[in-house]
């Protein structure tokens, strides 16, 4: 890999040095965890709404969708055509529940409707995706800062983890949101730079592009298989060969990947996401009125969409490049030469192809959407950690200095798990990490998003009955992890009957399905009414608060 230019290096300097003076400014305005947390719930929409953006991309969008684009297709796309619907139904049904009182936490609500232990369950569960999510952005950007600089992969963990880390802690949501603003902007204007030089150079430009990545199949919304038995040979290599496609199939089925089944794991995702996710809901709290908040979440789709789109076309284009300009490196990393990741294509592009200066641009670009998640994830997991953790359950009567003390310390532990993680992901032999990124979510999911729709949609049951849809979603997230790990079972057995991509979604259909029944037989012998005012969509009571 060649060396990073003067150049480059100073605009990727000035970019960090940019971020750290704003982290340092946002620390002098927190007086308080209200501030620390929600910034005094004084954000317009439209701020909200491209910091909601910024969260969403993330290093996943800049590296991972351009290595799926390039290595596979646009199968794991479809999820993202699904949001606008999932942001309907949030909007409509789930937003008042946030809205309605001062809340900071997603989870404030679920001692309202099930108590206690319930929602002290679901903060647990939270913060573990909150990790596993932070592990996997970091070692994402850790990756890329390997490829650029030729650092060891895990001192790139360390460095990267604990710059982030840094202004995150000391700025709070404040400087979380204005920064993910700018991190989103830098991102997009990385992303056109390097698909422009594309167009630029490829004979025929965009519509020739177009048609080449069609011919071979690269937008097809199916499973991909790599023939790595071709052999590279310069201008006369059959990149069209290395590629092969299963048949686009629609049908409803839990026994593999389909184009339909992603589209409804997709807006599964969304309305999990949308209904139950503190970085989300975070953000609808920290707007100042519940309009703002809805033209967030709508400025937040309409941007992202487009987004992810451009990024997995860009895999494609990068593919396209390289028929024209063929080269060893890109090669072996198609095909998985070597133990070469997916990932590594888009470094390896920039820094060998882009000018001194847009190298180092959409560097910085691919560390800001980096950033802009991975300050978010250890905001919300501080969040998660003292309003639904330490203050509800372990110290309750100190002053409001003391908790803002001890959200900091927690954004640290925060940090330091996170490290841990990324160097963890580091040791994982993946096809894409879309791919794995998505197996290893639906095991840490603990069936949170069942537990909200029993919550919002059936006024029925109490904590009782949910004890038993945790107990039905814990034990079939366990199971599901032996057989991953090859404890009882493998693919191919009687007892694995599923694809892994449908591990999140049954856990969450076993939480309601189980507490749904438990409900129905509690209710059978404990006659007592309840007030469900506010605590279900079918009894809200007037609009929300403002």
């Amino acid at each position: 890999m060649q060396s990073f230019r003067i150049l480059d290096i100073i605009v990727i300097v000035l970019y960090f040095g940019a971020i750290t003076v704003a982290g340092l400014y946002f620390s002098r305005k927190n007086k308080s965890t209200e501030d620390y947390f929600l910034g005094g719930r004084k954000f317009k929409g439209w701020v909200i709404g491209v910091s909601m953006v910024g969260t969403s991309i993330s290093s996943m969008t800049f590296m991972a969708f351009p290595g799926d684009g390039y290595r596979t297709a646009w199968l794991r796309l479809l999820p993202a055509f699904t949001l606008p619907i999932g942001i309907y139904i949030a909007s409509r049904w789930f937003l008042p529940f946030y809205r309605r009182t001062k809340t900071t936490s997603a989870y404030e609500y679920l001692e309202r409707r099930y108590g206690p232990y319930t929602r002290l369950y679901v903060a647990v569960i939270s913060l573990i995706g909150c990790l596993m999510r932070l592990g996997a952005v970091l070692f994402l950007l850790s990756l890329l800062l390997h490829k650029i600089s030729g650092l060891n992969l895990t001192a790139c963990v360390l460095v990267s983890g604990i710059f982030v880390s840094f202004y995150t802690i000391a700025g709070g949501i404040e400087a979380v949101i204005w920064t993910d603003v700018v991190q989103t902007l830098v991102l997009i204007i990385g992303g056109l730079v390097c698909l422009l030089f594309i167009v630029w150079h490829v004979p025929g430009g965009l519509w020739q592009i177009i048609s080449e990545a069609f011919a071979d199949g690269k937008f097809n919304f199916a499973e991909t298989a790599l023939n790595s038995d071709v052999p590279y040979q310069g201008k006369d290599t059959d990149w069209g060969a290395i590629l092969s496609f299963k048949k686009t199939s629609w049908d409803l089925t839990l026994y593999r990947k389909t184009a339909f089944m992603m589209l409804v794991m997709g807006l599964h995702g969304w309305l999990f996401e949308y209904s139950s996710s503190q970085m989300v809901v975070q953000r609808f709290c920290a707007a100042e009125s519940p309009r703002e908040a809805r033209k967030a979440m709508w400025i937040c789709c309409f941007t992202s969409v487009p987004i992810w789109i451009g990024f997995m076309f860009l895999g494609g284009a990068i593919y396209v490049y390289f028929k024209h300009f063929p080269n060893q490196e890109a090669f072996d990393i198609l095909v998985g030469n070597n133990g070469r990741k997916a990932e590594e294509i888009l470094p390896f592009f920039l820094l060998k192809y882009l000018p001194a200066g847009l190298g180092g641009l959409v560097v910085a670009a691919v560390m800001a959407a980096a950033m802009s998640s991975l300050d978010s994830a250890i905001n919300a997991f501080a969040t998660i950690g003292i309003v639904d953790v330490y203050k509800r359950h372990m110290v309750k009567d100190k002053d409001d200095k003391h908790y803002l003390v001890v959200a900091r310390w927690l954004s640290v532990v925060a940090a330091v798990l996170m490290i841990v993680l990324a160097w963890w992901y580091t040791t994982i032999d993946m096809k894409t990490f879309s791919d794995t990124g998505l197996v290893i979510g639906g095991l840490v999911t603990g069936g949170v998003f069942g537990i909200y729709m029993l919550g919002f949609f059936v006024p029925l049951g109490d904590g009782r009955a949910m004890f038993w849809g945790i107990m039905a979603a814990v034990v079939f997230s366990l199971w599901r992890a032996g057989i991953l790990i090859g404890w009882w079972g493998s693919p191919g057995t009687v007892w694995y009957f599923t694809d892994n991509y449908y591990t999140g979604m049954l856990g969450h259909a076993a939480a309601f399905v189980i507490g749904f029944f438990a409900a129905g037989i509690i209710q059978l012998f404990d006659k007592k009414k309840r007030d469900w005012t506010n605590l279900t969509v079918w009894t809200q009571d007037g609009e929300p608060l403002q």
